[in-house]
C-alpha cells in the first residue's frame, strides 16, 4: 500500500473515533445518571471528562494534519451506546443493572482500544511522532478505565449474583432446602 492511501486511511479512522468520542462524550451523563453505585457513577463521571481530553487530543492531530475531524459517523460506537441505552431501560435490580453497565462500557472501552491502538500503528508508519505521542496517551487512559472497571465488576457482579440469588430463594421457599439437601449428598 503506498503511504498516500496509508495517510487517507489513517485520517479516515481518526474521523471514525472522533465521531465515535463525540457520541460517548452525550452517552456518558446518561450511564452516569443510571448507575446505582456511587463508584460506578463517579467513574462514569470522571471517564467524561478523560474523553472529552481525548476528543481534544484528536482535533490537535487534526489541526497538524490540516484536516477538519468531521465528516464520518461510527456506526461501531453508534452500535455500542445503542446496546448502553438498552441497558439503562431495562428494568433490573440496581446491582444487576451496574453489572449490566459495566459491560457495556467494557465493550466500549475494548473498542476504542482497537482503533487507538491501530491509528497508532499508521501514525508510526507515516512519522507523525506528535500524533503517536498523542494517541498512546490516549490508549494508556482507555487500558486503565477498562482496567478500573474490571475491578469495580469484580465486587459489583458478587453483590448482583447476591442479590439474585437472594430473589431467588425469596420466590423459592423450597430452593434453601433442595439446596441443603443437594449439599448433603
Amino acid at each position: 500500500m503506498e503511504e498516500n492511501a496509508l495517510k487517507k486511511l489513517y485520517i479516515e479512522e481518526l474521523r471514525d473515533i472522533y465521531d465515535a468520542e463525540k457520541q460517548l462524550i452525550k452517552a456518558l451523563p446518561k450511564m452516569a445518571h443510571a448507575a446505582t453505585s456511587d463508584e460506578l457513577r463517579t467513574g462514569f463521571e470522571e471517564h467524561l471528562e478523560q474523553t472529552k481530553g481525548h476528543a481534544q487530543r484528536l482535533e490537535q492531530i487534526f489541526d497538524a494534519l490540516a484536516e477538519k475531524p468531521t465528516g464520518k459517523k461510527c456506526k461501531g460506537m453508534q452500535g455500542l451506546v445503542s446496546e448502553g441505552s438498552e441497558m439503562i431501560d431495562e428494568d433490573l435490580e440496581n446491582e444487576v443493572k451496574d453489572a449490566g453497565l459495566i459491560s457495556a462500557a467494557q465493550r466500549v472501552e475494548h473498542y476504542e482500544i482497537a482503533a487507538y491502538g491501530t491509528v497508532r500503528t499508521y501514525a508510526t508508519i507515516l512519522g507523525e511522532q506528535d500524533a503517536v505521542a498523542l494517541l498512546e496517551k490516549t490508549l494508556a487512559e482507555e487500558k486503565e478505565t477498562d482496567q478500573k472497571l474490571t475491578e469495580l465488576a469484580e465486587g459489583i457482579n458478587a453483590q448482583a449474583a447476591g442479590s439474585e440469588s437472594e430473589d431467588t430463594a425469596a420466590d423459592h421457599p423450597d430452593s434453601n432446602r433442595k439446596a441443603r439437601a443437594a449439599r448433603a449428598r
